[in-house]
């Protein structure tokens, strides 16, 4: 396999361990992140002054010179499989793909193929230069397989590193756009009295919890006040359906990015999404409320209605402020159609 060599001077006032010294020193362009270099510590990649260095807690001098192995990366255990994509954008570091409802992202006991990362191994090839020393792509944040729309994926060690500190940092743009029960607002006495759930200026509903596995379920995620991980997410009605209103296009935008979030979170808010099997959204619907094609649409839409239409971030490279915009697929917007029959709805996401 073929190797490489990464050669560099520890500066002054170094800190006192060997590992957080590489971290602060090693070349920016190198794009090590510190769980790598700690692997190649314990692999015995790392010399200091022609010496085998293994230990993480030895100490180091300003002056030291460092030499680092790096061998070319390894191929995935993972196939590539010619399946079809929509590529947004890509470059040499990322790829920003539009991702149909029905295709998973990453291989699981489930789903060993098939999967987004499978067919991201065919489309970019030889131009994968490595996340983690294995060539394959970067999943730094993902979708459901049952939710369409975008997602960036890294296709370098650098971009990686550089758009998993922005999803931790909660930096990135993502705006979702879901078909839910009923209109949440805060004229709405109920959702006074849900614990976590508040509105702020422009009818805009907020709601905070902890999110963790549910305890009988382990495909579910569950609301918690304490315990689990915190989770904001905010949300606001597009348009409404039905006379009185049943139903509501919401824009829904993630503060924290955690499984399930908008999905349980607005259940939980008591405004689960239509076609939802897990959340509760296969809830009875009034008949008369809606016009007969939107009422069988809505009671037949196969998934749940969730669509994640805008994704903004800086490019972990370039330092470039990108911002992208995806329609809805033909199954939301259909269903959207069917339910513009009721007398008296706001066409409000043509006037956005």
């Amino acid at each position: 396999m073929a190797e490489t060599r990464l050669c560099f001077v520890i500066a002054a006032d170094p800190p006192n361990r060997l590992d957080k010294a590489l971290s602060r020193d090693v070349p920016e362009a190198a794009a090590l992140s510190r769980s790598r270099l700690a692997r190649l510590l314990a692999e015995g990649a790392v010399r200091v002054n022609d010496a085998l260095a293994e230990n993480p807690k030895a100490r180091v001098a300003e002056g030291d010179r460092i030499e680092i192995t790096l061998e070319e990366a390894s191929e995935s255990h993972i196939g590539p499989e010619d399946i079809p994509l929509t590529v947004i954008h890509e470059d040499a570091d990322l790829i920003v793909i539009d991702k149909p409802a029905g295709l998973v992202v990453h291989p699981a006991p489930g789903t060993p193929q098939g999967t987004l990362v499978n067919a991201l191994l065919h489309h970019c090839g030889a131009t994968l230069s490595g996340v983690g020393g294995v060539a394959r792509p970067g999943i730094v944040h993902r979708i459901d397989k049952d939710t369409s729309g975008l997602l960036v994926v890294a296709k370098s060690d650098r971009a990686h590193q550089g758009l998993a500190a922005q999803f931790e940092k909660h930096t990135v743009i993502r705006h979702y756009l879901a078909i839910a029960h009923g209109v949440p607002d805060a004229s709405d006495p109920r959702l006074r009295g849900i614990r976590g759930v508040s509105f702020e200026p422009g009818n805009i509903m907020k709601i905070t919890s902890d999110l963790a596995r549910h305890k009988h379920d382990r495909q579910r995620q569950a609301v918690l006040f304490g315990g689990g991980r915190h989770a904001v997410t905010r949300a606001r009605v597009l348009e409404s359906f039905g006379t009185p209103p049943a139903l509501s296009l919401v824009e829904c935008w993630l503060e924290t990015g955690r499984t399930h979030q908008i999905r349980v979170h607005m259940a939980h808010a008591g405004h689960g999404l239509v076609g939802d099997p897990v959340y509760g959204g296969r809830r009875k619907l009034p008949l008369r409320a809606l016009p007969p094609a939107g009422l069988t649409a809505a009671r037949d839409f196969p998934r749940q209605a969730l669509h994640a239409a805008t994704l903004g971030f800086v490019h972990p490279v370039s330092g470039e402020s990108m911002q992208f915009a995806s329609p809805l697929p033909a199954d939301m917007a259909g269903l959207i159609a069917a339910l513009r029959g009721t007398e008296g709805a706001s066409n409000a996401l043509d006037e956005k």
